[in-house]
């Protein structure tokens, strides 16, 4: 049967990771479909706000960068990958404002050199920023060239089901990524799309937490799609909470910058003390993960709803020019930020773990990229260092579209005789309730047993917990049509299960997984990283 759609590129995500890739792909006259559950300005990237680390200015340099980003990363990050990501940041600023992408001006006596701030784990200034909303800035300018792009055909409200391979499907040949299906929300038909070559840029999965800082479509599909097409994942036990979400009842996911505190911001319990020097010499200046860690510590120690977040000892001026984005948004919950502190509580923010990628950002599957948070390239290790996420993106982008330019005539043309999805056997869902509890139930039960804290036990009751609803949704995924919801239920469960694993795999204490039953760290030569093989033993550890 004829494909719904046929490309040389289908990029499966509209943030900065797929928007980046898409462009580059278009420039170097390819095909691309963009395919997007959601417009691009609900994506993670439009919703970051601190900014791209970047050694641009005279007195940094890219060995300073690296060397903050190994501390952070606590042993786990390799360095090859982060040499390669820190000697391409500058580069990756310039091309971004080729794009059109405005960044924030030093001022009128350094000549056209860009502003920088400071955040936690950087020994100097060197995040490039746009105001308070890089990511809006940057994704507003993408989309402004993707829409005249007469290379590009944007796939809208569309999600991913599950990657085709040519072995699936009985191809001649290797077996490679040759298509995906995707569920158009629109009519509510599945369709069968095959391009030459898939990227996924889907982001992470912070929605498996009930507290999360990211939009709602971070559900973790690429990481799925790529584990059932066989490829490997890692790291999935390294979730960075984001240690300053904004507490109030009518609030939902705001994200309060990491630059508050790098621009003085401090943390203080309801009484107005000051408590991270107590936790670690670099007070608020210390990575997200010990930030993080200490909320949590106060909050459980003092039976507290939130802590708060006071810059409001700092000029006022300075702080509207500063955060113009972030008071203004505030000031609709009814708090100044030049005279009000701020309450704010840890939330699920970044995967430092997904699909395995080398320097080209290739998969396991032969045809299958990945950019982005959904992967793991061993930039972040243990834990990611501020604002080098929106870097990656570009980095590694950059990376794909050169590899996928070389290679795109090698290979072979879209297939013409992808067998379609099956719905011949399936009925519309009559109890949708079952997946919505379910949703819940998965959120709640990852953020109580597998949150900022773990134990064996709490672990191994969500291993149990994620085991049963598995098959709920197997037996509902088996007999009725599929939704959207289905389908996120579906991916967030595998993710959630991932993440389990690699969890109870890891005996120690590193970085973002803490477990109090193993509270100390391994030493650093023996540290390894947490690979998971599709169909291995290593799936299922004791």
């Amino acid at each position: 049967m004829t494909p719904s759609a046929t490309f040389d590129v289908v990029v499966v995500g509209g943030g900065l990771g797929g928007l980046s890739v898409a462009l580059r792909l278009a420039d170097a006259g390819l095909s691309v479909g963009v395919m997007r559950k959601k417009p691009s300005a609900e994506s993670s990237s439009a919703w970051a706000q601190g900014g791209i680390a970047a050694a641009v200015d005279v007195e940094d340099s890219p060995a300073g960068h690296a060397a903050d980003t190994l501390e952070a990363g606590a042993g786990l990050c390799r360095r090859a990958t982060v040499d390669f990501v820190v000697n391409q940041a500058p580069d990756a600023i310039r091309w971004l404002q080729d794009q059109g992408v405005a960044f924030t001006a030093a001022g009128p006596n350094h000549r056209g050199a860009l502003h920088l701030t400071r955040e936690g784990g950087h020994s100097r200034r060197r995040v490039v920023h746009a105001a308070d909303a890089t990511g809006q800035a940057i994704i507003a300018a993408l989309e402004a060239r993707v829409a005249e792009h007469q290379g590009i055909q944007l796939l809208d409200d569309r999600i991913g089901i599950d990657l085709i391979t040519s072995g699936k499907q009985r191809l001649a040949g290797p077996n490679r990524c040759v298509g995906i299906y995707a569920l158009n929300r629109a009519t509510g038909r599945v369709e069968t799309i095959a391009a030459r070559t898939i990227v996924l840029a889907t982001g992470g999965a912070s929605k498996i937490y009930l507290y999360t800082t990211n939009p709602d479509t971070s559900t973790g599909d690429g990481i799925a799609m790529a584990w059932r097409a066989g490829c490997r994942v890692a790291n999935m036990e390294f979730v960075q909470f984001h240690p300053t979400c904004l507490f109030h009842p009518l609030a939902k996911s705001e994200l309060i910058s990491e630059a508050v505190r790098g621009e003085g911001g401090v943390l203080r319990l309801p009484d107005g003390r000051r408590f991270m020097d107590a936790h670690d010499p670099r007070a608020e200046l210390a990575p997200r993960d010990i930030v993080a860690r200490a909320i949590d510590a106060e909050m459980k120690r003092g039976g507290l709803d939130c802590v708060y977040l006071d810059i409001s000892h700092k000029p006022a001026a300075e702080i509207l020019e500063h955060f113009p984005n972030i008071a203004q948004r505030l000031r609709t919950f009814g708090i100044d930020i030049t005279r009000d502190p701020i309450p704010v509580v840890p939330a699920a923010h970044y995967s430092c773990g997904g699909v395995v990628t080398d320097l080209n950002a290739a998969t396991d599957l032969p045809g299958l990229y990945a950019v982005g948070e959904c992967t793991w390239t061993g930039l972040h290790g243990a834990n990611r260092l501020a604002s080098n996420s929106l870097l990656e993106c570009v980095v590694f982008g950059a990376a794909a579209s050169k590899r996928i330019v070389g290679e795109i005539g090698s290979a072979p043309p879209p297939a013409s005789n992808l067998v379609p999805w099956d719905e011949s056997r399936v009925t519309d869902p009559d109890e949708l309730v079952i997946v919505s509890h379910n949703w819940d139930e998965l959120r709640r039960f990852m953020w109580d047993y597998v949150g900022i804290v773990r134990t064996n036990k709490r672990l191994a009751r969500a291993r149990h917990r994620v085991d049963l609803l598995h098959e709920e949704i197997a037996e509902f995924y088996g007999n009725f049509r599929v939704t959207n919801d289905l389908i996120e239920l579906r991916n967030l469960a595998l993710v959630a299960e991932l993440t389990i694993l690699c969890a109870q795999s890891r005996q120690e204490s590193r970085g973002l997984h803490c477990n109090r039953d193993y509270p100390e760290s391994l030493p650093d030569a023996e540290a390894r990283d947490t690979i998971l093989i599709p169909g291995a033993a290593a799936r299922r550890p004791a």
